[in-house]
């Protein structure tokens, strides 16, 4: 496996009505949910490991711990870092920042699991 602690990666995404509070339930305003702020992170993550895996790997999310400590309104365009943190055979641990005009919005850690697709897929159907 190619991934290594000390791994980064920085996507930018665009806040929409879609990923609002108010949009999906969590809350009754406009702005950055925080399960959308949450799927940010988790896709940087993921994205960082399948770069770096072979393609019959990829990874899951397993654990979520972060807080979400101010608001992004509709069309903020916020900078998600990922930098890999540990690697313990096939469990990865992320430190995951949300940031929005340089201005941190949330922080947290993430882990991840290295599955094969197939067998993973496999394991479902029995």
């Amino acid at each position: 496996m190619a991934l290594q602690a000390g791994m980064k990666l920085s996507r930018k995404y665009v806040v929409t009505e879609q990923h609002t509070a108010k949009h999906l339930g969590s809350g009754g305003v406009e702005v950055l949910a925080t399960p959308s702020m949450i799927l940010f992170m988790e896709e940087t993550c993921r994205i960082l490991a399948d770069e770096n895996l072979p393609q019959n790997l990829t990874t899951v999310g397993t654990h979520v711990n972060v807080y979400h400590v101010k608001a992004a309104p509709v069309g903020a365009e916020v900078e998600v870092k990922a930098t890999l943190l540990n690697v313990d055979e096939r469990r990865l641990t992320y430190w995951v920042e949300v940031l929005w005009e340089n201005k941190l919005i949330g922080y947290g850690t993430h882990e991840r699991f290295v599955v094969d697709k197939e067998k993973f897929l496999n394991k479902l159907k029995r």
